[in-house]
């Protein structure tokens, strides 16, 4: 059996860089006939950009200006080289933030971190993302369409149902976020629902800390590995594993160009230090160039090849946020949204964001100053707007004025990660 999708994976290294660095002009010239990258990139000459060098002269793009960038001009900003109603799906985030998808094969070229965790051909996978507004079930099926096995489009929620289908379909592979298969394992063990079929699961969409991971093999998933994507770029790199042990680091997807900076600005660290993860992708449809993604994290240098025998570039895993936005149970939350909850609420004086919790149970909860304790109306109308900003569940205490840190944060995340 293949251990790997295709020969791309197990290419000279130097071979690969020949090849992505050839492609760049190209990319930077098919940007350049979309009107928001023709501002972006004024006056580059794409022919000039054949080098990692010559790709670092060109400006950031950052994640958090694309809700700016699309008010001025819906719905991607002028960022897309193919025309909107050209694409396959307009997708929607939080924010809101618009997604696109071409028509192209796997066009998230998501079938490799999916063939790293053991999909095959005449698998079943049970597809736990959200089929709803966002892009990560299609990501599934894009790639489950390569490869060539069978998906039940599951989604998220309905939990019982989603036993019964393992207990009746028998699925080998869970793919989803980490705190939802656990859900699933818990509700299968209060059922007695024998759920055993499935020995591998990839996550994504939230942290997957090394007690989760071991908590799941201890509950009968072997093999459990996780993919860096974004909901703007797809797969960014995923993890493999040899002999059912997990390989150090992130293998690089074959079509991005991945550079580490320091936060805020476009300057390259040093190798193996820590700094924010640029990403150029190289897509026709929807060309990123320097895309800054506000997380944190460092390549692998020095490091012995993969033993799973593909040889791209690896990079570590998520190391936190370059700016005070986090995720929360696979959704951002952004200082924004809470500047708007407290714009709601006259009373409130200064808000913190406080999110805690271990092993993928995070608990958010908004600390208001006010001049005195909330009553229990107060206290239901915060909780209200939580949920109508954010789209996720949150409580709320209060704090006395002058008690939370004067410090210019206004999320805090408290999670254990162990």
């Amino acid at each position: 059996m293949n251990s790997t999708l295709d020969s791309l994976e197990t290419r000279e290294p130097a071979v690969r860089e020949r090849a992505l660095m050839a492609r760049l002009p190209q990319l930077v010239a098919r940007a350049q006939q979309a009107p928001g990258w023709a501002r972006i990139l004024h006056g580059v000459d794409a022919a000039t950009i054949d080098s990692r060098a010559a790709l670092a002269t060109l400006p950031v793009t950052r994640k958090a200006q694309l809700h700016d960038l699309q008010r001025a001009d819906l719905p991607f900003g002028g960022l897309t080289a193919t025309a909107p109603r050209a694409l396959r799906h307009m997708y929607v985030s939080p924010g809101p933030i618009y997604d696109p998808e071409g028509s192209g094969a796997d066009w998230w070229r998501f079938a490799r971190p999916m063939y790293a965790a053991g999909v095959r051909a005449g698998g079943l996978l049970q597809n736990c993302f959200s089929y709803h507004f966002t892009p990560a079930a299609f990501m599934v099926e894009g790639g489950a369409a390569r490869i060539g096995c069978t998906v039940i489009p599951a989604g998220a929620g309905q939990t019982e149902m989603q036993v019964q289908a393992m207990v009746d379909l028998r699925p080998d592979t869970y793919i989803g976020t980490p705190s939802f298969l656990r859900i699933i394992i818990e509700k299968a063990r209060d059922m007695n629902a024998d759920i055993s079929s499935v020995k591998q699961a990839l996550m994504g969409a939230e942290a997957l800390p090394e007690s989760l991971r071991s908590w799941f093999h201890a509950h009968g998933v072997p093999l459990v590995l996780q993919t860096y994507a974004s909901a703007d770029i797809g797969c960014v790199a995923y993890e493999t594993a040899t002999d059912g042990v997990v390989n150090p680091g992130l293998l690089l997807d074959e079509d991005v160009i991945v550079e580490i900076v320091r936060p805020g600005s476009g300057e390259l660290v040093a190798p193996g230090d820590i700094g924010e993860v640029l990403v150029t992708l190289l897509n026709a449809d929807y060309p990123l160039i320097r895309f800054a993604t506000g997380d944190m994290s460092a390549m692998l240098v020095d490091a012995a090849p993969s033993p799973c025998g593909r040889t791209n570039a690896r990079m570590r895993g998520w190391l936190g946020r370059a700016d005070q936005t986090t995720k929360v149970r696979a959704m951002f939350v952004h200082p924004a949204q809470v500047a708007d909850i407290v714009r709601r609420h006259p009373a409130i004086s200064k808000a913190r964001l406080v999110v805690t919790g271990r092993m993928a149970n995070d608990v958010m909860t908004l600390h208001c100053e006010a001049p005195a304790p909330l009553d229990a109306a107060q206290t239901a109308a915060l909780v209200a707007s939580i949920r109508d900003v954010t789209k996720l569940r949150g409580e709320v205490c209060w704090a006395a004025p002058g008690s939370l840190a004067d410090d210019g944060n206004v999320i805090e995340d408290r999670r254990d990660y162990r």
